[in-house]
């Protein structure tokens, strides 16, 4: 999964067709624990671009999306929010497989 590199990427990629930025951190077990989930996710869903976005480098970003749990993912369509799955709590692989299939790019 690519990483964020900085604010002028992240306003570049959510104005792309289909993107889901995941937010996360080095230190944050219950990301450490969808880690190995994370490849064949994106490979089910090539029809997303997938972004890793560590929370402590984006504070501001997270600040901005109502990011307060991690790990956490927002998705985009053409400069739009089309479906948040966000909270502290662990998530796991059927979770973000169901929340990928509800994102909205209407």
């Amino acid at each position: 999964m690519e990483q964020l590199k900085s604010m002028d990427q992240f306003n570049e990629l959510k104005q792309e067709e289909r993107v889901v930025f995941m937010f996360t951190a080095g230190w944050c077990p219950d990301c450490r624990v969808i880690e190995p989930a994370l490849p064949s996710i994106e490979a089910d869903y090539p029809e997303f671009t997938f972004i890793s976005v560590d929370r402590d480098e984006f504070i501001d970003v997270c600040s901005e999306l109502d990011i307060y749990g991690i790990p956490s993912f927002v998705a985009f369509h053409e400069g739009k929010e089309a479906g948040r799955f966000v909270s502290k709590d662990r998530k796991t692989k059927e979770q973000i497989e169901s929340f990928l299939d509800s994102v909205s790019v209407d």
